[in-house]
């Protein structure tokens, strides 16, 4: 590609169809945002010079967010989030146009191709309209916010969100995606009408736009702000959980009824726990039915391991083809446990996959974890298709396999002439029993899956996401068979990682790229860290680990908890002024914070004997107690945090000479499924003594390993005997005999 000069590419960044031209100020940081570019720069968008320059450049090419960077070349005048947007449509008398979506949402990908890209649509945009983009996983909070406006417009949500706002950035109308035209896939109104008809509602009645927006505004509030109970929850929540998981269970396919099918939908993690403590078949049945649904379905990546993001379908055959990083460290964790309630090699095979997709599509080489990539991949014509890089044909597999070996794998994965997916194309899945030679190939399968144009992979790290992570690798690492130290080093490198790059003055920053660390991080990220790091800590007995997750909830406890009514804010308390400050209490395809939040207190309380974080668990349990009693799936991450509340958590240390000798009895505890308890490793090498005040006279007895399963700090006899240790692990206080206080 020729190199531009600065000056032609000055010229070109005053040509924003119906804008004013750029401040100079912000030309020259786009001048030297062009001359740093990387080599091979490639502009994603259609207006392009002959020599492959962009026609267009806006604000967006000064951020890091991949989202932002995608639409930095639109005709469209963008603004970050900032003070500078609104402070100009405050001076211009405009509204604001906020489009919030993120790097591999396929819906944002066909509004910018339709809308953002139209020259027409950024003209009037440019002329009547300042308009802001935000990456929703950057700034949750601001997402939350409209989000909330958007569901009490419409009644639902999703991305691309679209709203309309005040300069004081009160919404006045919203909605998600929105074709470009009048008639366009069968909608009356089109985007550019409805800008032009808002617009002109907000320039001749602005008695009926304030009156809109100070509505909106309340709804926002009280949707983000949810009402105290009066009562810590009790057992009666659980089992109500359970009813209503069984009567929309799909019993034939698993997962809820019906389509789209999301992995959390049914959360299985949650069955696994009432199972345990009730013995009920079918909450077992609901668990492994989904997971063995999930993963010989198309949602599942039969060649390279790891989950696409939902099924469009109830069959779990035809996926949304984005992959998350949350998705699949949630779904390893989720798999490992099935597999110690089950002792099925399946379930563990899946969850090594996940893991390794994970370490060689997704690992940065600091060693954290990238955050998605896209639906869309690139085909031959070079354009872009959803789930192209994903599917084949018979004749790609033959090529790469030969033709005995193509028939047998066409076979098993259902591949066809005509195929399941537009163009002639295969969705993999599973069709048949399993043989040596599908074994065999799918390495060879993915090799050559390697020599297409990948998805875009949206490069961000974000702290919460691999705080998740963290978790799979650590939980990996003391359930599977053998143990699996690798996976402990895996999640100890990452770690380091996010306390020495993400962390500024003992404060997390939520979100890494290209070098920097940006973003005031939120409640997610400190509790799913925190979740990560006791993880860690217990597969790995160095007490490092557990000193900064104390360390991380100190800072919680400061800025972002509710010390007078329980729970957690979103953001801190010296975060940028929003129209809301949220208390999430959704778990939806993440965690809350809150429900995260809560289960580290408790697991907290139990490491440190420490009274107050109970006391605090518990205050955040009862300022939500409304919600779980009224509806409980709603909440279904915190029903774990309850079940270890209504139970009596195990305290197990393990004394033992060296970390080897420790084996043959934390195999033991490897294939015993005990969620509520909290693991203790006491050697030469690690010393905990200063944290734990339960291991004060635990030594290995008679020179050799020695376990202590303790209850309420009274302990059983200890034993050396792997056989009394499994016995004493295995003692299950059934659900409903506690009226839940410890």
């Amino acid at each position: 590609m020729e190199i531009v000069p600065l000056a032609c590419y000055l010229l070109l960044l005053a040509s924003l169809p119906g804008a004013p031209p750029l401040d100079p100020l912000v030309a020259r940081k786009l001048e030297s945002a062009w001359a740093a570019r990387p080599p091979g720069y490639k502009p994603r968008t259609r207006h392009l010079n002959p020599d492959g320059s962009p026609q267009f450049s806006n604000r967006l090419f000064l951020e890091s967010s991949p989202y932002l960077l995608q639409h930095a070349h639109n005709p469209v005048n963008w603004y970050p989030w900032g003070a500078e947007a609104f402070d100009t449509a405050r001076k211009l008398g405009r509204p604001v146009l906020l489009s919030v979506g993120y790097s591999t949402c396929h819906w944002c990908h066909v509004m910018e191709e339709e809308s953002f890209e139209d020259l027409e649509i950024a003209r009037y945009l440019n002329a009547h309209y300042v308009a802001i983009k935000v990456d929703r996983e950057e700034r949750p909070d601001i997402d939350a916010i409209y989000m909330a406006a958007v569901q009490s417009l419409t009644g639902g949500g999703g991305w691309p969100m679209t709203v309309w706002l005040t300069p004081d950035r009160k919404p006045f109308y919203g909605g998600t995606y929105f074709p470009a035209r009048d008639g366009d896939r069968g909608v009356s109104t089109g985007f550019l009408t409805l800008l032009q008809k808002l617009q002109q509602i907000y320039a001749t009645e602005p008695d009926r736009v304030a009156a809109s927006a100070a509505e909106i505004t309340r709804a926002i509030e009280q949707s983000l702000a949810p009402r105290s109970g009066s009562a810590l929850p009790q057992a009666r929540v659980l089992h109500t959980a359970v009813q209503l998981y069984r009567s929309n269970f799909d019993s034939t396919h698993g997962g809820a009824a019906g389509a789209p099918k999301f992995p959390t939908s049914l959360p299985i993690r949650f069955l696994l726990r009432y199972h345990r403590r009730t013995g009920d078949a079918q909450a077992l049945r609901m668990a492994t039915l989904t997971l063995e649904k999930m993963a010989a379905g198309g949602m599942y990546d039969q060649v390279g391991g790891g989950f696409h993001r939902y099924s469009t379908d109830a069959r779990w055959l035809v996926p949304h083809f984005e992959k998350m990083l949350y998705d699949n460290a949630l779904l390893a964790v989720t798999y490992l446990e099935a597999y110690q309630v089950t002792g099925r090699q399946d379930f563990a095979r899946i969850a090594r996959e996940i893991l390794r997709y994970l370490e060689r599509d997704m690992t940065s080489p600091q060693g954290a974890f990238y955050s998605a990539t896209d639906a869309d991949s690139p085909t031959p014509a070079g354009t872009r298709e959803e789930g192209y890089s994903f599917t084949w044909t018979p004749k790609e597999i033959e090529a790469v396999l030969g033709p005995e070996r193509a028939r047998a794998v066409n076979t098993y994965y259902a591949v066809t002439p005509q195929g399941n997916f537009p163009g002639g194309r295969s969705i993999l899945h599973v069709a048949g029993p399993g043989n040596p030679v599908v074994e065999q190939s799918r390495d060879l399968l993915y090799r050559a899956r390697l020599k297409r144009p990948p998805p875009l992979r949206d490069e961000k790290i974000l702290t919460s996401w691999n705080g998740l992570a963290l978790s799979a690798y650590a939980r990996a690492a003391l359930a599977l068979d053998g143990g699996e130290p690798r996976y402990a080093a895996r999640a100890a490198r990452a770690a380091d990682f996010l306390l020495k790059s993400l962390r500024r003055n003992g404060r997390l920053l939520r979100s890494f790229k290209d070098g920097q660390a940006r973003h005031t991080a939120y409640l997610d990220d400190y509790a799913f860290l925190i979740a990560g790091l006791l993880d860690l800590y217990e597969a790995t007995g160095d007490p490092r680990w557990l000193a900064e997750s104390i360390d991380l909830d100190r800072v919680l406890e400061k800025h972002y908890e509710d010390a007078q009514n329980g729970g957690y804010f979103l953001t801190a308390d010296d975060h940028e002024r929003l129209l809301a400050r949220e208390k999430p209490a959704y778990d939806g395809a993440e965690p809350s914070g809150n429900s995260v939040q809560v289960l580290n207190l408790l697991r907290l309380s139990e490491f440190t004997t420490q009274d107050r974080y109970r006391q605090r668990a518990e205050r955040a349990l009862k300022f939500f107690s409304s919600i779980l009693n009224g509806s409980p799936a709603s909440l279904s991450e915190m029903l774990l945090a309850l079940d270890f509340h209504l139970d009596t958590p195990k305290e197990i240390v393990i004394a033992a000479p060296s970390t080897a000798a420790a084996e043959p009895l934390l195999a033991r505890l490897r294939s015993t499924f005990l969620p509520n308890r909290i693991l203790v490793l006491v050697s030469p090498a690690h010393d905990p003594s200063k944290l734990i005040p339960l291991v004060e006279n635990k030594l290995p007895l008679k020179g050799k390993a020695t376990a202590y399963v303790c209850e309420k700090r009274v302990c059983a006899l200890p034993t050396s005997d792997p056989e009394v240790f499994t016995k004493q692990l295995r003692k299950t206080q059934p659900l409903g005999t506690t009226d839940g206080h410890r």
